[in-house]
């Protein structure tokens, strides 16, 4: 990795090149630029990068660093699902990779204000976008205006909380909630039964409130279609996940956007034919190394799928 890249580690670094195979003139998006990593090796590779983020404070974070690339460093704030469009927008397409690291940054876990890491004393937030004019509810408010019935869903469907109601109800009557430690404190208390595993029983539930805060899994399941769209007929789409549901997400619309369909005679009548749009290039998730492991703790759970697009369009 050159000397140059942040000094936070960007995950699974090599095989994100290997995949997307930056060079001189070739255009990509990186839809998750957080830290810069991933954006600067691409840029350093000689490529022309478009980079988005929903957080605000990451862009004006790597604004300044990214400046040394001239005008091949585009950076705007996005949702992941607004990207498809401002690639267009922009006169990006076709592009000939788009990268998109689901994970938590570095900075957004070791900042308290932010409210992600419940280890820290903090404001109960979650927001990506916590500054600009379309910033959200946080996680506090959110908290504040559910019902039992919608509680329990978002801990058992974004976080596959066991005991779901019952740590909705531990938490619904500890309201109003304001810190990441009286959140954490309050499931410590009820979910100590739970089968014994090595992670603490507020990290799933922290994971449930930050996916519903910002809506995270709608968003990936719009955007990986219209991705696909912008990418030119052997570019390639990388996403890195590092929790289950977001894994099952990408695998599902890549299986399915690999398939072709044909017209069976007597079933199926009314179901439209179509050509496959991409190939798997990972049929199994990629994985981190040993090494990566042991010199980045946060990386153990990345699991790196890419396709190909094999058609034009969109």
């Amino acid at each position: 990795m050159s000397p140059n890249l942040p000094m936070h580690i960007p995950v699974l670094f090599d095989e994100v090149m290997q995949a997307l195979q930056p060079g001189p003139g070739r255009r990509f998006l990186d839809a998750t630029l957080g830290g810069a990593g991933h954006t600067t090796g691409l840029l350093e590779a000689g490529a022309w990068v478009l980079s988005t983020d929903a957080d605000t404070r990451a862009i004006d974070s790597a604004q300044a660093g990214l400046a040394a690339f001239g005008e091949r460093s585009v950076v705007r704030q996005a949702w992941l699902d607004e990207t498809p469009a401002l690639v267009r927008q922009l006169g990006w397409a076709p592009l000939d990779g788009v990268l998109a690291d689901l994970g938590l940054s570095s900075n957004q876990l070791d900042t308290t204000e932010r409210g992600f890491a419940f280890m820290r004393e903090g404001p109960l937030d979650m927001r990506f976008d916590q500054t600009s004019a379309r910033a959200g509810q946080t996680a506090a408010e959110l908290i504040d205006g559910l019902d039992i019935e919608g509680m329990t869903m978002i801990l058992r469907e974004y976080g596959e909380v066991q005991n779901a109601r019952r740590v909705a109800e531990a938490i619904l009557a500890a309201r109003p909630i304001r810190t990441t430690a009286q959140l954490r404190d309050v499931v410590a208390g009820v979910a100590r039964a739970a089968r014994k595993t090595r992670v603490h029983p507020a990290t799933l539930v922290f994971q449930a409130l930050r996916i519903a805060v910002n809506d995270e899994l709608r968003r990936l399941s719009d955007a990986l279609p219209q991705l696909i769209d912008v990418l030119r007929p052997g570019g390639r789409l990388a996403i890195i996940t590092f929790q289950s549901l977001e894994d099952r997400i990408v695998k599902n619309v890549f299986r399915t956007e690999a398939l072709s369909v044909r017209r069976v005679e007597g079933f199926g009548a009314n179901q439209p034919e179509r050509e496959a749009r991409v190939r798997l290039v990972t049929k199994e998730p990629v994985g981190p190394t040993e090494a990566e492991v042991a010199g980045n703790p946060r990386a153990r759970s990345a699991k790196l799928r890419v396709v190909e697009r094999l058609v034009a369009g969109g």
